[in-house]
């Protein structure tokens, strides 16, 4: 299988970068929508300008439009979507399902790829994905091998996976971590990085959830997955450079060669591992240090005061980065290499090999022998990247326009695209039209830095007047800068009105029937039942039928597991199902049950909305990460019912990612509660077959504003955390009075719009 290289660009030169080095495709942002807010990102003309030069070289430009949209930002969208038809980008990359739904219907000339936002790690997922539209699906980067090759044999879909770079703890696209600690959602390309900070597990300080880098190497021959995808649109042209060429080198038969190794390490990275490639791996997070280490270059051999002794494996100059681990501290010492010695003799390099004495800035407590040293940056490899690019505005892609031009008297005009210009002027009888008119068509031609390109000029003269080249130049410049060329206007119109009355019902979910024993059903519209492949069946049937809803798991790595259980209650006659990730559509018989979506099918936006319907959906719940005013607007606007979650233990994040202190070997993964600590804040993680789930120790709850809502219908979880019938009771009795229950947090329900 041939195999595409894809590159990341934070900004133009990192594009560029990537192209020299040998990327056949490259992925980017434009200034909003983007996983990476933060990133440089490309205006419209560079975009532009990238395009066209990337398809003068028959390579690709995806743009990536991969977080979730709330309502009052579609008009931005259609605008950034206009952008993308208009620079003729190849595809976009998007996780929203309204995002989806506008693609498919108004810009069907642009792939859409799923990103990996939209959590696919199962076989049912992508194919799911595959009906809805999309042409190729970014796999979640926990996958296996073996996982891969079993996605690998559905026919007429891409895949694409992540080879390189930064790791989440969380699967992506399900984490909530950075937006119930700060407001700022990772879904919204926001995250603040919270799972790379230091907590107290059972006594102890350390990073239990910051992540090594990602680097498959030359495994990478053996995925049987078309686009091999490097992470890193935050990093500089320098990093992007080093990692296309490391992996090209791969791809094109040389092998991992160990100087561009040596070189990416320098340049920026954590340690690194496989992840889950060749199965379990709990080698995978790095608890004592975080940030970028660099390239190991020796150890300490010898101390005395500021100075240190280490026999080094790589070139080093003046003025290079070096950081030393030391036990203890969060992020290892650095300095700028000033002073150091080999042989006695004070030097400015010092070449792989050489016994060296480096001078510290300072004394540093907790220094001792056989502390590595990294150099975490080199002159000598900042210098070994370079890259050639096109000139300035050489591969701009223009658009042919057609201009009208007319003289008169006393006025010279000019008109295209709808657009008129005209300058006032005494114009007298040419003594040669001919080359009057040929002064009209060239002062037209000169489109200069504009995105226009002169196809065809009508020249209206009939008094054969002269027009000096200044006047023309004027028009010319006028008239262009008049134009603003537009596809044809998108009117969105296709969501259907809301026609039916509040019904303002109450929906309770829970994971073990005993916990909903005590309630009255009359008062509740459902009981939602979230199973898993042990779940007791005849304990299902205590339920009354009428009200019972069955849910499935979020994250299912092994589908077949619910086969038996799913099979066996649709046989019994339940008809009402609900999911939390694509895979649930392809396991369930959609046109023949009553099929919600649970919130982490997130619905930002009516058309996210309008997407459920027509996909056969009943009722969809809102995300519960989202602020009180955009879910008051889609109450009033969604075309299906939605469900408001108003109590809930929301999972921060869910991980494939062990924590437990114990060997794989010896584990019986039967759950286990991890008690967490932060900064004050207490945490809750449960650990069960091989999937960590993280909650604050303190519910959600927004009882008191949903009063004002009107919602078709409200929701309270008592699901993952041990909750008594009584509780239950007791709860469920305060919200159903829109009454908070105690000690809860309120997420972004209090937060100013402006933060999320």
């Amino acid at each position: 299988m041939k195999k595409e290289l894809l590159a990341p660009a934070g900004d133009i030169e990192a594009g560029y970068a990537a192209l020299y080095y040998g990327a056949d495709a490259v992925y980017l942002g434009l200034k909003q929508f983007s996983a990476r807010a933060t990133a440089n990102n490309f205006t419209e003309e560079e975009l532009n300008e990238f395009v066209g030069f990337a398809h003068s070289l028959k390579r690709k430009v995806f743009v990536t439009i991969n977080t979730v949209l709330q309502d009052n930002e579609i008009k931005q969208l259609i605008n950034n979507l206009d952008i993308c038809k208009r620079c003729k980008v190849d595809a976009i990359i998007l996780q929203d399902l309204g995002v989806a739904k506008i693609v498919k219907e108004y810009y069907p000339e642009i792939e859409m790829h799923a990103s990996t936002q939209m959590a696919v790690h199962n076989k049912q997922g992508a194919l799911a994905l595959k009906e809805l539209g999309f042409s190729r699906v970014v796999l979640a980067r926990e996958l296996s091998l073996s996982e891969m090759k079993d996605i690998a044999t559905i026919k007429d879909l891409e895949l694409e996976a992540f080879i390189h770079g930064a790791l989440c703890y969380s699967y992506s696209g399900i984490c909530q971590f950075s937006s119930f600690e700060s407001g700022r959602s990772a879904n919204r390309g926001k995250c603040l990085y919270p799972c790379r900070a230091e907590f107290c597990k059972n006594g102890k300080n350390e990073h239990s959830f910051s992540m090594k880098d990602m680097a498959l190497e030359e495994d990478i021959i053996n995925l049987p997955i078309y686009s091999l995808k490097i992470e890193g649109r935050k990093k500089n042209a320098l990093y992007v450079a080093a990692v296309t060429d490391y992996y090209r080198n791969i791809l094109d038969g040389n092998g991992a060669l160990r100087e561009k190794e040596q070189n990416i390490k320098q340049i920026f990275s954590r340690p690194w591992c496989k992840f889950h490639l060749k199965g379990k791996n709990k080698d995978v997070t790095d608890v004592k240090f975080v940030g970028h280490r660099g390239l190991c270059i020796g150890k300490i051999e010898d101390i005395n005061d500021r100075k240190i002794i280490v026999t080094a494996d790589f070139r080093i100059a003046k003025h290079d980065g070096i950081q030393i681990d030391i036990d203890g501290m969060e992020k290892p010492y650095g300095f700028s290499l000033q002073k150091f010695r080999v042989k006695g003799k004070n030097v400015w390099e010092a070449n792989a090999g050489d016994k060296v004495e480096i001078t510290l800035p300072q004394k540093i407590e907790g220094l001792k022998k056989g502390c590595a040293v990294y150099l975490s940056s080199s002159s000598y490899v900042k210098g070994a990247y370079g890259y050639q690019k096109p000139r300035p505005k050489e591969f701009i892609q223009r658009k042919k326009i057609d201009v009208e031009v007319m003289v008169f008297e006393n006025k010279v005009m000019a008109k295209s695209c709808g657009e008129i210009a005209e300058v006032e002027g005494i114009f007298t009888e040419a003594k040669d039209i001919n080359k009057v008119n040929e002064a009209i068509k060239n002062a037209f031609a000169k489109t200069g830095d504009t995105v226009f390109d002169l196809e065809n000029i009508i020249i209206k003269n009939e008094q054969s007047l002269f027009v000096p080249i200044s006047i023309l130049n004027d028009l010319r410049r006028k008239l262009y800068e008049q134009i603003f060329i537009e596809d044809e206007k998108i009117l969105l119109n296709d969501v259907e009105p809301r026609i039916w009355p509040n019904k303002q019902g109450w929906i309770v979910k829970v994971d073990d029937v005993k916990k909903a024993s005590l309630l009255d059903f009359d008062r509740l519209d459902e009981v939602i039942l979230l199973i898993n492949p042990e779940t007791d069946l005849y304990e299902v049937m205590q339920l009354p039928k009428n009200k019972v809803r069955i849910a499935l798991p979020t994250v299912c790595r092994k589908v077949k597991d619910f086969d038996k259980i799913i099979s066996k209650l649709l046989d019994a006659g339940y008809k009402k199902w609900e999911i939390g990730n694509y895979w649930g559509l392809s396991v369930l018989p959609v046109k023949k049950i009553d099929l919600s979506f649970d919130n982490m099918i997130y619905m930002f936006n009516r058309y996210a909305l309008q997407k459920a319907k027509d996909m056969r959906i009943s009722k969809a719940t809102l995300a519960v990460e989202d602020t009180l005013s955009n879910m008051e607007t889609l109450v009033v606007s969604s075309p299906l019912p939605v469900v408001v979650v108003v109590y809930q233990d929301v999972p921060l994040f869910t991980s494939a990612v062990c924590i437990r202190d114990n060997s794989c070997k010896d584990c019986n993964q039967k759950p286990t509660w991890i008690k967490l600590e932060k900064d004050g804040q207490k945490y809750e993680a449960l650990s069960k077959n091989c999937q960590l789930m993280m909650f604050n120790e303190k519910a959600f709850c927004m009882a008191k504003e949903a009063k004002n809502i009107k919602a078709d219908f409200y929701r309270a979880d008592f699901v993952y955390k041990n909750y008594t019938p009584e509780k239950v009771k007791l709860i469920m009795d305060r919200l159903m009075h829109f009454e908070d229950a105690e000690n809860c947090t309120k997420g972004n329900i209090i937060r100013k719009n402006e933060v999320f």
